[in-house]
């Protein structure tokens, strides 16, 4: 599955909770990477919302919550066709449902040069 979307800014709460060692080491048993603190958000249109709502609701890839840590639901993904990493779907969050957040081992917006309103592609990969 492929996903348009626009890079945008959130709200920064993500890299607090990247930088915890728990999530860390996690990510990095579950996806193969620790992840850099802080997450690309990523505005998607209406027309990718159905499709959005059932990976969020089918997926079954879960790193449970741990001392007032929420839980937190990921798939494995690739960005513009270069990046491999994960779309995160945190237990609690503030973000409308057509907000995306990416997570790899770098920080995206440097190494991608990626600044708000930039295009990107996602790349869901569905086992």
């Amino acid at each position: 599955m492929e996903i348009k979307g626009v890079v945008t800014s959130g709200y920064g709460r993500g890299a607090y909770f990247l930088a915890q060692e728990f999530y860390k080491s996690k990510f990095n048993q579950y996806c193969g990477f620790t992840p850099f603190p802080g997450t690309l958000n990523i505005s998607v249109s209406e027309e990718f919302l159905e499709d959005i709502k059932k990976l969020k609701h089918n997926c079954k890839n879960v790193i449970k919550s741990k001392k007032g840590f929420g839980g937190v639901k990921y798939i494995k993904a690739t960005l513009n066709n270069d990046i491999s990493g994960a779309i995160v779907f945190p237990d609690k969050t503030s973000h409308e449902e057509n907000y995306l957040e990416f997570i790899a081992k770098d920080n995206l917006r440097k190494k991608l040069n990626l600044e708000d309103g930039d295009f990107t592609i996602i790349k869901i990969n569905i086992d």
